[in-house]
């Protein structure tokens, strides 16, 4: 198993290569990271399921995920693939609310996650670091509202 120093120094690689946080520093990176864990997930895994609390979220970092809804006579339909880079499940983390849809690993996925724990944890050691996540993860959500907003505008 790699040391925890090894371990932290990948996590913050992987939080700089996604695109999220462009407004962190390196070093900021780095604090975050140890608040962070690396999960893998095998094709076909569900990550987690509609209705589910929201106890943590995840960034992929590499593969595909398939987000799934249930329709009104129960099937699961595809509303969503996800590719690297992505943050997902995080609105469950930071609204409390139960998850609004399904997650499932489309292909092997190395993804990061951040308990809901861990997130109270940051906030309290690392507050201003913190805020810059929580403002990533609202400027990404507000981005895909706006979007989904624009394609309803056009049908």
């Amino acid at each position: 198993m790699p040391d925890q120093t090894h371990l932290s120094a990948e996590i913050r690689d992987m939080l700089m290569d996604c695109g999220l946080f462009d407004t962190l520093q390196p070093s900021d990176c780095l604090t975050a990271a140890g608040y962070f864990s690396l999960a893998a997930m095998a094709e076909g895994e569900t990550i987690f399921n509609e209705g589910d609390a929201g106890t943590f979220m995840c960034i992929l970092h590499r593969g595909v995920v398939s987000v799934r809804k249930t329709d009104a006579t129960g099937n699961q339909l595809e509303i969503a693939t996800l590719r690297s880079g992505r943050a997902f499940g995080e609105m469950a983390v930071l609204d409390g609310e139960r998850r609004s849809a399904s997650c499932v690993a489309a292909s092997d996925c190395q993804l990061l996650t951040l308990g809901k724990d861990s997130l109270e944890k940051m906030l309290n050691e690392a507050p201003r670091i913190a805020a810059r996540i929580i403002r990533a993860l609202a400027v990404a959500l507000s981005k895909r509202l706006r979007m989904q907003d624009g394609q309803r505008l056009a049908l």
